[in-house]
């Protein structure tokens, strides 16, 4: 098995050697090995190639790390074949929240989750993806 460096902040290590530790981990390279996994195998859904989707991504962020939000600007702008709608919310004393309903292809959702996931001082990014081509509100089960 090869050997990796990473380089993270100390807070976030801390957080990882913790998981490790309270959910019976052998160690921190464990941890990260299932994470990776988990994260290329996210939009891997073969279910969902080919298909009209949904996406719906939000991203929360210290306000006074302005990068953040001029980042997700560009984004917004670089991607607007993609983004369907934004919102710009303020959350607590100190955060923002940046929501983006997206409209298209797996693929070009992915690239877009990808470049948010990459911006630096972003503190969570979550997203949903859902099918649309075939969407039937009174199917039973669904």
């Amino acid at each position: 098995m090869a050997v990796v460096s990473v380089s993270m902040p100390d807070e976030l290590l801390e957080r990882l050697d913790q998981f490790a530790d309270e959910h019976g981990y052998t160690g921190r390279s464990e941890v990260v090995r299932e994470a990776s996994r988990n994260l290329l195998g996210e939009f891997e859904d073969t279910r969902l190639e080919d298909r009209d989707l949904m996406g719906i991504v939000t991203v929360l962020f210290d306000y006074e790390t302005t990068s953040v939000e001029e980042q997700m600007m560009h984004l917004r702008h670089e991607h607007e074949d993609l983004v369907a709608s934004n919102f710009h919310s303020h959350v607590g004393d100190h955060f923002c929240m940046e929501l983006f309903v997206l409209e298209g292809e797996l693929e070009d959702i992915s690239t877009f989750v990808g470049k948010i996931r990459a911006t630096k001082d972003a503190l969570t990014v979550d997203y949903s993806v859902i099918p649309v081509d075939d969407f039937d509100p009174f199917a039973q089960g669904n």
